[in-house]
């Protein structure tokens, strides 16, 4: 075999690989929660009970109040409000069916009003509780209704 086809095979050999990489890479990065099954993640105000910031956000920061966001997972939508989960953004809880007031993990199920966010729209049952800031179709693919 001649240097030059030597060479060819060296450069297909290393492209292969990167191509390889970059596919598992893609593959691995779209392992959102919400392909767990799990609801949205949205960041809210945990600054106690007295607290009347009521700041909620698709991204990370800080609350009205100053204190920073803590990172939830959302159980359920009912009406105008979001009921969360504390437990971080890779939280795969549901509600506790013999306490609606405690995530499986234990924490207290958080309620947030969500006024002004946009939820998925696939009626009763539906199951996707995909909150966002933004217009769009939620995990489901139906087009989102703002609240």
């Amino acid at each position: 075999m001649s240097r030059k086809s030597l060479s060819g095979l060296t450069v297909l050999a290393v492209a292969l690989m990167l191509a390889g990489f970059v596919i598992a890479g893609t593959a691995q990065g779209s392992s959102l929660p919400e392909d767990k099954g799990a609801g949205s993640i949205l960041y809210v105000c945990n600054c106690g009970e007295n607290c009347k910031c009521n700041t909620i956000s698709a991204t990370p920061g800080k609350c009205a109040c100053g204190s920073e966001l803590v990172t939830t997972h959302v159980l359920k939508i009912e009406n105008d409000e979001a009921l969360l989960c504390t437990c971080g953004k890779d939280c795969t809880c549901k509600i506790n069916p013999d306490d609606p007031t405690k995530c499986g993990c234990g924490k207290a199920v958080k309620r947030v009003n969500i006024k002004g966010m946009y939820v998925c729209n696939c009626g009763a049952g539906c199951s996707c509780n995909t909150v966002s800031d933004q217009p769009g179709k939620c995990k489901c693919g139906v087009e989102m209704r703002k609240i």
